[in-house]
This record gives structure tokens, C-alpha cells and sequence, in this order.
């Protein structure tokens, strides 16, 4: 694997630790090639696992499997029901209506529109997965 450093961050580390987020997904390619064209990732390392790296952060896509020796009652599966979550992924924008008509044109799928809240303005996308990001974009007035 080839280091790859962003900031004070590299992959991977030579000290301390860095922060991957690691999807289970049902095509590495297919997902790698939205994560790329969606969000102009850099891709780390192809084939499976592969990596990609988005702005400050790294995905590990891979497919799922069962128990293995270091997680022995652990399967890992992509979301069996798309209007169930238990997390999701925040990505913070400078400008969320530019980003959600330019990822929309690359073919992303968001649940509604950029709507207005307290806080931020945001909205939700999914991945080919069924996975969902909020993108969101804070207000100054906090």
C-alpha cells in the first residue's frame, strides 16, 4: 500500500492513528467508482478492499463475509432495509446547494432537497449500498 498523507494525516500512519470509516458493500468497483466520480475522491488502493480517500478522510470498501477468527459471531452485510439506520456519515460543505446540484449531476441520490433548520441547512444522500451521508452546511449565525 502506498502512503498517502493529507495535512498532518497519512495512511498509513507512522505514528499515532488516523480515522477510516470502513463500508461493506455488495460491488467494491461499482461503490469505489461513485465515491470517486460523486465526491472526487483519490483512490489509495484498488480491488478488495479498496481505498479511497475524500477530503480529510479515508472509506475502506469491501465486500461482506462471515465470522472470521478476530470477529467470531460478526457478519458484515450492506443495510438490509434502506428506511433503517443506526449511523451515518456527516459531510460538512462551505456552499450545500452547489454541492447538492453538482453531486446530483454526477449521480447522486438525495431523500429531499437542502432544508433549512436551526443550526445548519441539510439534507441526505445515498450511496449505491443504501448507506446515507447528511450533508449539511452550519449556519453563521450560531
Amino acid at each position: 500500500m502506498t502512503a498517502t498523507k493529507q495535512g498532518d494525516y497519512q495512511l498509513p500512519p507512522k505514528e499515532g492513528f488516523i480515522l477510516t470509516h470502513f463500508l461493506t458493500v455488495d460491488d467494491v468497483k461499482r461503490s469505489a467508482e461513485f465515491y470517486l466520480t460523486v465526491l472526487g475522491g483519490e483512490g489509495v488502493l484498488s480491488g478488495e478492499p479498496a481505498i479511497i480517500q475524500i477530503a480529510n478522510s479515508w472509506l475502506i470498501l469491501n465486500v461482506g463475509g462471515g465470522p472470521t477468527d478476530d470477529k467470531p459471531t460478526v457478519t458484515l452485510r450492506i443495510p438490509q432495509n434502506p428506511n433503517e439506520v443506526s449511523s451515518f456519515m456527516n459531510i460538512r460543505v462551505a456552499d450545500i446547494q452547489s454541492c447538492y446540484e453538482e453531486w446530483r449531476k454526477r449521480g447522486a441520490e438525495f431523500l429531499t432537497e437542502p432544508k433549512e433548520h436551526k443550526f445548519e441547512t441539510r439534507c441526505y444522500m445515498r450511496d449505491p449500498d443504501g448507506y446515507i451521508f447528511e450533508v449539511g452546511q452550519s449556519k453563521n449565525d450560531r
